[in-house]
């Protein structure tokens, strides 16, 4: 009878490698070194990624929550403000910290800055801290609520305590607020902004509207040229390619002025409809500094980010679907609508989501064509950033575009899929 290898195993023994080791160890060793060794490889990716990418978004949400310039420069009456939360107008003992803050910020040159910081929310407040600042720094001792009311009476006001009591937060959901046009009243209470001055929801729902617009214009213009890439022969298609990619070797400013030499007043397109008669001298159609400037600049600018998509999806699918379509009996039509189109959609929803994606952080073209009408939310983020210095309010504006990309994406994946989407 003979024995099989299987049967002289005895299943009491266990396994070992040829050089001793137990053999599940041996394994278990094997294994944990391949996934260091797989780890090790996309540790660089993963440390860029972190830098350029998740500390950035990072720094700015806690930037929107975060502001300690008041309570760091004002520290005697931050102390005083948090330990008497109900108290709308102090004493002497809340002025004397004022007053002695306001001292040391004349003498640290930071009064300024204080002031700015309550201005965020009741304007005229940095002249006052200025100009407190100054004249503070003469004192010689009490009676410091005397000696503030006579400089400005506004030290009196309960409105000003209140807001000095939440810039005294170094965390704070205010600028939030701001953000999307709320404000306190003088009890405190959370309530909007006057007409006049509320212009970021607008701005917000603005930038909506036409990312969508500029999305749909590149897709209906985009289809048909990704449509002619992938079924002209390969020596058309390699020219219109160049073409397509034409653009991005050509600066973006360059691309926008001349849109503004084109569609301009004075322009060359105002001034052909003038010599054919088709409008006046005096009747020239203003078609840039308005929301018409901006769709068209970043449309044609945005364009080859759908072409590209579209393209790599129509590449890949085999002419002889529409011909067998066609020879059952289908029309022309039937068999795009039916057969062709269906297969395209990963390239179009790849598409629209990343031409409207890039659309809404848009602030250049729209800041150069778009004029008044024109401007979109990223506009007042780089405002506030460049020239207000209101950085918190500008991280809390780029906070929700963040959240509403976010959102959108999400709907996008339930809708449509996001493993439907192709890119290449």
């Amino acid at each position: 009878m003979t024995v099989s290898a299987a049967d002289s195993i005895d299943p009491g023994v266990p396994l070992v490698t040829p050089d001793g080791r137990p053999l599940k160890l041996a394994l278990a060793q094997a294994t944990r070194r391949a996934r260091i060794r797989a780890f090790a490889l996309v540790v660089p990716l993963l440390l860029f990624v972190l830098v350029t990418f998740a500390f950035p978004i990072g720094q700015m949400l806690y930037l929107s929550i975060h502001n300690p310039v008041f309570s760091d420069h004002m520290p005697r009456l931050t102390a005083y403000l948090t330990e008497h939360p109900d108290v709308q107008v102090p004493g002497e003992e809340g002025f004397a910290a004022l007053a002695l803050d306001l001292a040391d910020a004349k003498k640290n040159r930071t009064a300024g800055r204080i002031g700015t910081r309550v201005n965020y929310e009741r304007p005229g407040s940095n002249s006052l801290f200025k100009s407190s600042a100054r004249k503070a720094a003469k004192f010689k001792g009490p009676p410091y609520k005397e000696k503030l009311l006579e400089i400005r009476s506004d030290w009196g006001e309960p409105h000003l305590w209140n807001v000095m009591r939440r810039a005294s937060a170094q965390h704070t959901l205010d600028f939030y607020a701001a953000a999307l046009d709320l404000t306190h009243d003088e009890n405190g209470d959370l309530s909007q902004v006057s007409p006049e001055r509320r212009i970021y929801v607008r701005l917000f729902w603005r930038t909506l509207f036409l990312s969508a617009v500029i999305a749909f214009l590149c897709l209906l213009l985009g289809y048909p040229v990704a449509h002619l890439l992938a079924t002209l022969p390969l020596r058309y298609s390699n020219l219109l390619m160049i073409l397509v990619l034409l653009p991005f070797w050509t600066s973006l400013l360059v691309r926008t002025t001349s849109w503004i030499a084109l569609m301009q007043s004075q322009g060359v397109i105002n001034d052909i409809l003038v010599t054919l008669g088709i409008v006046g001298d005096d009747g020239r159609v203003q078609m840039m500094y308005n929301q018409f400037g901006t769709i068209i600049a970043m449309t044609h600018i945005l364009l080859p980010f759908m072409i590209l998509p579209l393209y790599s999806v129509m590449k890949t699918i085999p002419p002889s679907y529409v011909r067998a379509a066609r020879s059952l009996g289908a029309t022309p039509l039937t068999a795009f609508i039916k057969v062709y189109f269906p297969q395209t959609t990963p390239g179009i929803g790849a598409g629209i989501l990343l031409v409207f994606i890039l659309a809404i952080g848009y602030y250049i073209t729209p800041a150069l064509v778009g004029g008044s009408s024109g401007q979109l939310i990223s506009n007042q983020i780089a405002f506030h950033m460049q020239k207000s210095l209101n950085w918190s309010l500008a991280a809390a504006l780029g906070a929700i575009l963040l959240f509403m990309v976010i959102l959108l994406y999400w709907v996008y994946d339930r809708l449509v899929g996001v493993d439907k989407m192709k890119l290449g």
